[in-house]
């Protein structure tokens, strides 16, 4: 007999890439979920008051289960760490010692950290990679097998009888310190200066210094072996793609982002080391490298080629960091996407980055323009969507062969809807998209949404998926029609996977004739309204968020781009509060 549904409140501190894997998969297995921010003690109790749920789970906090909750119904805890581990930094800790495996557990909430009893757990091999690219895909693909069989255990009426009802051995490590991240260019190696940057990707980042500026430093990259060079270990010796590269006592790496107070008005966030940087990274000898290269040569855009002469199938791949595009980005993009449509290709790949395939405008960078003189956040905004809109129309209009979009990683906002801009959107089952606006301060977004979404989903559709404002897991939008095809891969074999069947399509006898169909399909979406007019539409929506008299666009971006915590949980997310809304109205 099928277990009834559940109440289930998901807890976080913010509704991240974990968070939201979990929503998309409790509520594909018919539970009830609803969302409350970690924002006070009375919040969550008023909330757990409301949806009454079952079963409280907690993907991402940062500060203990109060005991009126937790004592009032079972709140279980998603600890990225193996049984026995404790501590609000197991990551860090992990990818700073460079451990051959790792794990997560889930465990009841009680008055300890980490302590309670364990429901379930799963385990990983570990990759050299940094800890953010690690948290989004093997922390999540355990995460939700642990709380899968967890909420089956607690549908079954008891803990993991696998599990320990403790730990066996309990472990508790505090934060990682930056003593323990400091990085000594004089005497670590290249394996070394990696694992400490990447130990403190996305948060903190390593206390360094730049040009003779104290910084953090993030996103880094192996250098491929080169000749040898004069330079002593920690000189800065070349830029590429907006970072720099670094000597090491035996390589060299490439580091990509930096924070830093002075370009910013005294406000530190994270930027391109050539916008963190300006003259003094334009000083630096470039040291470009072509689309086509070894695998081993770092740099953001990439193009392979595959398959028999005839029936070729191009890939062009694209890793940018947080899947955020600048405009300078756009731009390198859109004008290695013209290098790869001049080859003779029967299919043209488009592939964002292995954790996101994009998530839209780069809000940092227009967050930077608001400090330079002559220039202003709005009008970077302006610059970066056009920038994008200028890539989805090249996308668009290139119908001498088929192009697929693959979502190797999550997709939002803009990054979504350029990906809907190929012919076919594939994906593997572990992606999440997020095919929306609102949430940025009621962005009314471009990337011709008004043409590529309906013309998948309908008016009613397409309107009702903008209007909710919820993240949809890649089987979910294989069902309404968002994507073509979901494949049942985890994300390490989905990209060879996805050219095998891509060099299949670009053989088949009726590639001509779907190539033929699509051009026609495109001139009588042409005939019947221009795509200029979507264009013109849509931007002149987005000037208006841009330049108009509603500033919260920009007190959203300001408020994601310095990480403020949020004042209280969006009513999308906090279903339970609906009826409080409706008592209101009356």
């Amino acid at each position: 007999m099928t277990p009834a549904p559940l109440r289930i409140l998901l807890l976080c501190h913010s509704f991240n890439s974990l968070s939201q894997r979990l929503f998309c998969e409790l509520r594909a297995r018919g539970h009830e979920v609803s969302v409350e921010l970690d924002i006070a003690d009375r919040v969550t109790e008023e909330a757990v008051e409301l949806f009454r749920p079952a079963l409280v789970i907690a993907p991402f906090l940062k500060r203990l289960i109060q005991p009126s909750v937790w004592q009032r119904q079972p709140c279980l805890i998603v600890h990225p760490g193996p049984v026995g581990d404790r501590g609000p930094a197991a990551l860090d800790w992990a990818v700073r010692e460079s451990e051959a495996g790792w794990g997560v557990t889930v465990l009841q909430a009680n008055e300890a950290f980490d302590a309670g009893p364990v429901w379930a757990h799963a385990g990983f091999a570990m990759r050299a990679a940094a800890k953010g690219s690690l948290y989004r895909r093997e922390v999540t693909e355990a995460a939700v097998d642990a709380v899968l069989r967890a909420v089956a255990n607690f549908e079954a009426g008891g803990p993991d009888g696998e599990s320990p009802a403790r730990p066996a051995a309990s472990t508790w490590r505090g934060p990682l310190p930056q003593a323990e991240r400091c990085i000594d260019w004089s005497k670590d190696k290249t394996a070394t200066v990696l694992a400490k940057i990447r130990s403190a990707d996305g948060h903190p980042g390593v206390q360094d210094e730049l040009f003779g500026q104290p910084c953090r430093v993030f996103d880094a990259h192996a250098a491929t072996p080169d000749a040898p060079d004069a330079s002593p270990p920690g000189a800065l010796i070349g830029r590429r793609d907006g970072a720099v590269l670094r000597r090491t006592v035996d390589g060299a790496v490439w580091i990509g982002h930096a924070s830093l107070a002075g370009p910013c008005g005294g406000k530190a966030f994270k930027l391109p080391c050539d916008l963190a940087f300006g003259a003094a990274f334009e000083a630096l000898p470039a040291m470009n490298v072509p689309l086509e290269r070894a695998s081993g040569e770092w740099g953001e855009i990439r193009y392979q080629e595959f398959g028999a002469p005839g029936a070729r199938v191009g890939c062009l791949s694209f890793e940018f960091y947080n899947g955020a595009m600048s405009t300078a980005q756009c731009r390198r993009l859109l004008a290695a996407w013209r290098e790869a449509t001049a080859r003779d290709t029967r299919v043209l790949l488009i592939a964002g980055g292995a954790d996101f395939f994009s998530n839209g405008i780069h809000l940092n960078c227009i967050e930077a323009a608001s400090y330079r003189e002559d220039d202003s956040a709005a009008d970077e905004s302006m610059r970066n969507i056009e920038a994008m809109d200028d890539l989805a129309e090249a996308v668009i209009h290139t119908t001498d062969r088929l192009t697929i979009a693959l979502l190797r990683g999550n997709a939002g906002a803009g990054g979504a809807f350029l990906a809907l801009a190929a012919d076919e959107v594939w994906a593997h089952q572990g992606v999440v998209l997020n095919p929306h606006y609102k949430n940025m301060g009621n962005l009314y977004g471009s990337e011709y949404w008004t043409y590529l979404l309906p013309r998948r989903l309908g008016d009613e559709g397409a309107a009702a998926l903008m209007a909710g404002r919820l993240p949809l897991g890649a089987p979910q939008a294989l069902s309404i029609g968002l994507i073509d095809r979901c494949m049942d891969v985890a994300a390490a074999g989905f990209e060879t996977l996805a050219i095998t069947h891509a060099t299949a399509l670009a053989a088949a006898h009726n590639v001509e004739q779907r190539i033929a169909a699509k051009a026609s399909r495109r001139g009588a979406d042409e005939t019947a309204r221009p795509l200029a007019d979507y264009r013109l539409h849509e931007l002149s929506r987005m000037h208006r968020n841009f330049y108009g008299f509603d500033p919260s666009f920009h007190v959203a971006r300001y408020h994601f781009v310095h990480k403020l915590p949020m004042a209280w949980t969006p009513r999308h997310l906090a279903r339970h509060r609906d009826g409080m809304n409706a008592a209101s109205a009356r």
